[in-house]
């Protein structure tokens, strides 16, 4: 059987949808509506957004966290997504909104947290992984320096989160480059590993796929990577290339440098056949070192 789910119902499917997001909030959504549907017809039961999916380069991002944070408009991102979710029936994880708040409730006054929601299929919100490692590169491209710190907060907490379609363990974007937070998430019991990601075009042409399949073969996990594509302002322009890896680091699923969606079935049973034929967890001898 193909690992992809395209026009096949399959109970341990995931999509990933591939987006060209702007600061224009209304014409992301309007996209991001048009893919999910897309991504619901190939059978998902989970679904995941790109970082930043909603609002891209948008100038006053506290001002949007606030909004995100207390949720009280009818128009925000948040109720967008419960919305969809309830009226797709499927579970979502939604890349990356700015939330003015921490995840007790604690106001911030002069950032945000880059705030990965999980939603189940009836809309509520189970899960919350704030961004751990910020952006702060200099990069060979028209934009030049990312100072990702000086409006967002790093978060401290990794996340597992169950779903229909296994233990989800969340990151996003930069997260990438640091093994360890991928080890840990295995440790905590992940099969399935998120990457929503606006990786740049000159860091993604040359690091992308390597650190994505390197994450998998490492953490013997299914890495589910959508990632922004192409030109959002004139100075910004990211990678594309949205990736599903299996826990052997094949590519099951992938797209070039336009919009659009990808999907695979999750096959635990093969997943812990991978482990059990190289217990990598077992043979780890560097801890406590």
């Amino acid at each position: 059987m193909s690992p992809t789910c395209k026009n096949a119902a399959h109970f341990g499917c995931i999509a990933a949808i591939q987006m060209n997001s702007t600061p224009d909030m209304q014409a992301n959504l309007e996209n991001a509506q048009r893919l999910l549907a897309e991504a619901v017809a190939t059978g998902a039961r989970l679904v995941v957004f790109p970082e930043n999916f909603a609002l891209l380069g948008v100038e006053d991002i506290q001002a949007a966290g606030r909004t995100e944070a207390e949720n009280r408009s009818a128009q925000t991102v948040r109720r967008w997504l419960a919305k969809k979710a309830r009226e797709y029936g499927v579970w979502m994880i939604a890349g990356s909104i700015p939330m003015a708040s921490r995840p007790g409730g604690e106001a911030l006054s002069d950032r945000v947290r880059a705030a990965c929601l999980v939603l189940d299929d009836q809309g509520h919100e189970v899960a919350r992984y704030d961004k751990i490692h910020l952006f702060d590169v200099d990069v060979e491209d028209d934009y030049g320096a990312y100072r990702e710190s000086d409006t967002v907060e790093a978060g401290c907490e990794l996340v597992v989160v169950d779903t229909p379609c296994g233990k989800v363990g969340l990151s996003i974007c930069y997260d990438l480059r640091f093994a360890e937070q991928y080890y840990r998430l295995r440790e905590l019991g992940a099969e399935i590993i998120t990457v929503p990601s606006a990786f740049t075009a000159t860091t993604g042409e040359a690091h992308w796929e390597p650190l994505l399949r390197a994450r998998a073969i490492e953490s013997q996990c299914y890495l589910v990577a959508p990632n922004q594509t192409g030109w959002h302002t004139d100075s910004r322009h990211s990678w594309g290339h949205s990736m599903i890896i299996d826990p052997w680091g094949r590519v099951l699923d992938t797209l070039p440098d336009e919009p659009g969606v990808i999907s695979a079935q999750v096959d635990l049973s093969y997943l812990k056949e991978v482990r059990r034929r190289m217990p990598v967890a077992q043979h780890h001898r560097l801890q406590g070192l």
